[in-house]
């Protein structure tokens, strides 16, 4: 029963997001600064992991009886993990996340409140909101770039690595929004009986596959950029054309079938290019 219930806190923080999350951070300290450095990266990736994993506990909270209809398998509507206990666990994680924030210096710590906000936000009212819901979590999966920059020295890390970091941030946001349009075809039953305006209850899941492959394509398009501008290294580009071609055949993959549960195919596949792309961020460096 014990292995069970943590099981279903392990599954409601959505390690692999939230896994993300944290290496986004060092990948935007990398980006800034050149360098890791041992403390502000911890607390960093601290930061990114529990904040993140607070978000995915409450949103969940949020969606329970939505998820009896969309995913009746998940912690909450299953029982495996009490509303109670979702609610603490998302406290907890909110207070380590807040106080690493807090350890690292004002910049961070008023980035990681700003953040945490937003994503309350989205959990209570944005995801109603169709697009903009979708552009909500977009930033608040985006922003961790940017705060691993000010992890070390606040924002004192100069115009280069400013410019490396808006350009990465800005694909990390064209990315998400394009996979959060993409969920909104695989939650169209529900979202469709809660009133959740996804572009895919509105317009429907054939109009939501074009504007979502149309947000994939364009983070693929702004991937060239900082090889032109000679932001980064020649390992840049090896990574950075599989985790492409990954974004452009899952585009044209949901374009051809715009079902359910193909869409809940290319959600998941995505995220290993998503993964790709960060890999090739801070593998071809700053030049």
């Amino acid at each position: 029963m014990i292995q069970n219930k943590l099981l279903g806190l392990i599954r409601l923080v959505r390690p692999l997001n939230s896994l993300m999350t944290g290496f986004a951070v060092l990948v935007g300290e990398f980006l800034a600064y050149r360098a890791l450095y041992f403390y502000p990266s911890i607390l960093g990736f601290i930061t990114a992991f529990t904040i993140t994993g607070a978000s995915m506990v409450i949103n969940d909270y949020w969606d329970r009886f939505l998820d009896e209809i969309n995913a009746p398998s998940r912690p909450i509507p299953s029982g495996l993990v009490s509303v109670k206990l979702a609610l603490f666990y998302a406290l907890l994680l909110i207070l380590i996340g807040i106080s690493s924030a807090l350890f690292t210096n004002s910049h961070s710590f008023l980035i990681a409140i700003f953040s945490l906000s937003i994503s309350l936000i989205y959990s209570y009212r944005g995801k109603k909101l169709g697009l903009i819901g979708n552009f909500m979590v977009g930033f608040c999966i985006a922003i961790p770039l940017f705060y691993g920059g000010t992890v070390y020295d606040g924002v004192n890390f100069g115009f280069q690595g400013m410019k490396s970091l808006i350009i990465f941030d800005f694909m990390v946001f064209l990315a998400i929004t394009a996979r959060e349009i993409n969920k909104g075809i695989a939650d169209i039953e529900g979202d469709k009986v809660k009133g959740i305006n996804t572009i895919a209850v509105i317009y429907g899941s054939k109009v939501a596959a074009v504007l979502a492959s149309v947000f994939y394509l364009a983070a693929v398009t702004l991937s060239l950029i900082p090889w032109f501008l000679s932001l980064t290294s020649f390992m840049y580009l090896p990574l950075v054309t599989i985790a492409d071609v990954g974004f452009i055949i899952s585009s044209f993959i949901l374009l051809r079938d715009n079902t359910k549960k193909n869409a809940i195919k290319v959600k998941r596949i995505v995220l290993i290019w998503m993964f790709l792309g960060l890999f090739a961020f801070i593998s071809g460096g700053i030049s």
